[in-house]
């Protein structure tokens, strides 16, 4: 089933690059004056949320924090308010209904998420009809892979949240990399 899923990611990776006119517009009106930013995830979406706050900061200077959705009643929901941007990963897997239920205290508390989820996945098209909530649609594939699929909405912010701020993306400052050879 891996090896499967690894055969369709070049393809699928391509079908999100076509969100690319949107996440630019999402940048440009909603995020490019924002000081903070959240990404939540949960089980191997966690990871990706860690990954696309490090991209944000690395490249567009804007401050970003990837947090494990279930833990945000350990303080994080204090910060949530209908000012607060958040990027919120809502892609099918285990723990589905556990990242539903964030998803809901955020939106509970004037929160405007934008949902990374699957292309038509009725509980997200059915929940923006009575709660203010955007999505990017990404294909769904096998859950250890989904996160290859989920971060290239987040690259391609970090890209125009740079180019909208005048950031020269190809020279991040204090961007310190290293190689160790043994």
């Amino acid at each position: 089933e891996i090896i499967q899923g690894l055969k369709l990611i070049p393809g699928q990776i391509k079908q999100v690059l076509k969100l690319e006119p949107r996440i630019k517009k999402i940048c440009s009106t909603e995020l490019k004056d924002q000081k903070s930013l959240l990404l939540l995830g949960r089980g191997y979406q966690f990871a990706a949320a860690l990954e696309g706050a490090l991209k944000i900061k690395e490249i567009s200077y804007m401050h970003s924090e990837g947090v494990l959705a279930g833990e945000l009643k350990h303080g994080v929901l204090a910060l949530v308010d209908e000012n607060l941007p958040i990027i919120a990963f809502g892609t099918r897997d285990s723990l589905f209904p556990k990242v539903v239920s964030s998803i809901e205290q955020v939106t509970a508390r004037k929160g405007h998420p934008i949902i990374i989820c699957n292309e038509n996945d009725e509980v997200w098209a059915e929940k923006s009809k009575s709660i203010d909530l955007q999505t990017l649609e990404v294909p769904q594939t096998v859950d250890c892979l989904q996160g290859l699929i989920n971060i290239v909405p987040l690259q391609l912010m970090s890209y125009w949240l740079a180019v909208e701020k005048g950031i020269d993306v190809d020279f991040p400052r204090n961007l310190a990399k290293s190689v160790t050879v043994e």
